[in-house]
């Protein structure tokens, strides 16, 4: 629960907090800026439609290869350096996609996209969990809630640009190099210091195995386990609504294609609706049980939509969907990256490879159930993580912020305090 004796936020972590909210904004941007233009990308290079998705796949391939890199990157040059400098290379990244003059340049590209966002996101959450600890409340989810709107403004400037017919290599110049400005500007406002400088107790680094991986207790590799399997769930439910809402409100529900798309839409404005409000809610209740009861939600709403088939049904469950996901991932990041004897970054590196192995992984499962069987039994999966979520939510940090918890955490294997 928030504490009775508010804190006294001074000005370098409000400004800290409007320089990362820019930092999750650009990093959405860069990207969802080029995808409404892959398809001229697609034609000056003549590909297939395969050989357009092979090279896009090379972005998580990317992601899974360099993202383990985060934590070595972070405790020697800062997270503030690395989410923002990492900023201008993904730029820079993108903006030489036009000059790709065969398919293995562009894979290339995709592969080093990929590998910059791994690491940039790590940083990124990384920073604002030290900007959340000035502030003494949750803050968190209002930035990933900034990443979705990034992502819609992104996608708004490639069409636009598009339908203007702003040559592609102008158009990912011109946008590539102004958001490098804001993210260097953005660096000159982040936090500076250690990572750990705004923990209440910050670790004796002098200390034999201190900090150390050698040194970390089985509870919380098995805590950071559990973590993982959450944000398994998280890219589950997620990846439900982009890659399968559409398919199953045209083949189970028998939709026209204008309303196919609706699913998705209505799992994407939910979640972003509940991570703009989500920091008030989990300062209210706790983000062990907002996530928790989200997990309930994601179970009811999917079980809603399956059980019967129809437009509204659908809607309204992947909106349940959207919503109950929407502080998951930020709760799991939190959690991880406040596991003790953990260094810097390691914690909420971990869960941030998982998730994009959840996001790797979770296409091709339900794919092969739903060849199998149908789509609407492979969209089973998505109730059943929403009952993991209920279940192993109890790992969590009750509290959304790094104040002390209003009720014990759990671990996989029993009670222990939850860390400070």
């Amino acid at each position: 629960m928030p504490s009775s004796n508010p804190v006294v936020v001074p000005p370098t972590a409000r400004r800290a907090r409007v320089a990362v909210s820019a930092v999750f904004l650009v990093n959405a941007v860069l990207y969802a800026n080029l995808v409404p233009r892959l398809p001229e990308v697609k034609d000056h290079l003549d590909l297939t439609n395969a050989g357009l998705g092979a090279a896009i796949a090379a972005m998580p391939l990317g992601a899974l290869l360099a993202g383990l890199l985060a934590p070595l990157l972070i405790q020697r040059l800062g997270s503030a350096a690395v989410a923002s400098f990492g900023l201008v290379a993904l730029a820079a990244a993108v903006a030489a996609v036009p000059l790709a003059g065969t398919w293995v340049a562009l894979a290339g590209l995709f592969l080093l996209a990929g590998a910059f966002d791994a690491v940039i996101d790590v940083a990124q959450n990384a920073h604002g969990f030290r900007v959340q600890r000035l502030y003494g409340r949750s803050i968190v989810n209002a930035f990933h809630g900034l990443w979705s709107v990034g992502a819609v403004l992104g996608g708004l400037l490639g069409a636009a640009a598009a339908g203007l017919d702003v040559p592609l290599g102008a158009h990912l110049a011109a946008t590539s190099a102004f958001f490098s400005v804001v993210a260097v500007v953005a660096y000159r406002f982040l936090l500076r210091g250690p990572e750990d400088a705004e923990r209440a107790e910050a670790p004796d680094e002098t200390a034999p195995g201190a900090r150390s991986l050698r040194h970390v207790a089985g509870r919380t590799v098995l805590t950071l386990a559990a973590l993982g399997v959450l944000a398994a769930c998280g890219a589950f439910v997620e990846d439900a609504g982009s890659s399968w809402g559409a398919l199953y409100l045209r083949g189970e529900v028998g939709v026209g294609a204008a309303a196919a798309g609706l699913a998705f839409v209505s799992l994407q404005v939910a979640m972003t609706v509940g991570r703009l409000t989500g920091d008030r809610v989990v300062d209210r209740f706790g983000q062990r049980r907002v996530a928790r009861l989200g997990g309930v939600a994601i179970a009811v709403g999917m079980g809603l939509a399956l059980a019967f088939p129809s437009l509204a049904t659908t809607l309204v469950g992947f909106a349940l969907a959207g919503l109950g996901v929407a502080t998951l991932v930020p709760a799991v990041m939190h959690t991880a990256d406040e596991l003790p004897g953990l260094p810097a970054g390691v914690g909420l590196t971990v869960v941030s490879w998982l998730l994009r192995v959840g996001f790797l992984v979770s296409p091709t499962l339900v794919g092969l159930v739903a060849d199998a069987a149908s789509l609407r039994v492979a969209l089973l999966g998505v109730v059943g993580a929403g009952v993991v979520v209920a279940v192993v939510g109890r790992v969590l940090m009750a509290s959304g912020a790094n104040g002390p918890d209003d009720e014990p955490a759990t671990t996989p294997s029993g009670p222990a305090a939850a860390p400070a």
